[in-house]
């Protein structure tokens, strides 16, 4: 049989939009998704009712935490680099200003903290201020909180953090719970 000049040859793409389907569902399905976990935070729970909550915190037990515009960081009035930060924090929280803590090693100043459960760090953070500055202040201060823990798992327990049972970890995060406030300075 003789072809016609008028008739164009081509590929049948008929069933392309078919297999193009099933492809993407084969990818949505096999394809994994990481979950970025960002910064933990722990929102305080309700105050319950009938109770006062409104309570005064002795300056002392608050170390505060300024960074500026310029990524310049002050802790307690004073210029610091964040490199310096974490033992800083450190010296805070375990002061045992009040000497009713047990397994603080602090040097029991009573111009610092009283104990870990009364110790409250401020972070006031200009809008201005780089991301990367902020996240090297909260890395530094969860660094401080996690090493005095891992500190007292050795002493207390004599074991590391990672082979501390449900029950340990829960001595240690009540021991030195974190308490961490943010306020923003251009309120």
């Amino acid at each position: 049989m003789k072809m016609s000049r008028k008739t164009i040859s081509g590929v049948n793409a008929g069933s392309m939009a078919d297999i193009a389907f099933l492809l993407l569902i084969f990818f949505l399905v096999t394809t994994t998704f990481t979950e970025d976990e960002g910064i933990r935070g722990t929102m305080p729970s309700p105050c319950p009712e009938g109770v006062d909550c409104s309570s005064d915190v002795a300056q002392k037990n608050i170390f505060s935490i300024q960074l500026n515009r310029n990524n310049e960081l002050m802790a307690n009035n004073e210029t610091i680099s964040v490199d310096k930060l974490r033992e800083s924090v450190k010296a805070f929280i375990d002061n045992n200003g009040d000497q009713s803590c047990e397994y603080c090693n602090g040097v029991k100043k009573v111009d610092m903290s009283d104990n870990p459960q009364k110790a409250i760090i401020s972070i006031q953070t200009d809008r201005e201020a780089s991301y990367d500055h902020y996240i090297g202040v909260q890395n530094e201060l969860v660094g401080a909180y996690y090493e005095l823990r891992e500190e007292l798992s050795k002493t207390k327990f004599n074991k590391t953090v990672e082979e501390l049972t449900e029950e340990e970890l829960t001595i240690l995060k009540e021991s030195y719970p974190f308490r961490i406030s943010e306020a923003d300075l251009n309120q």
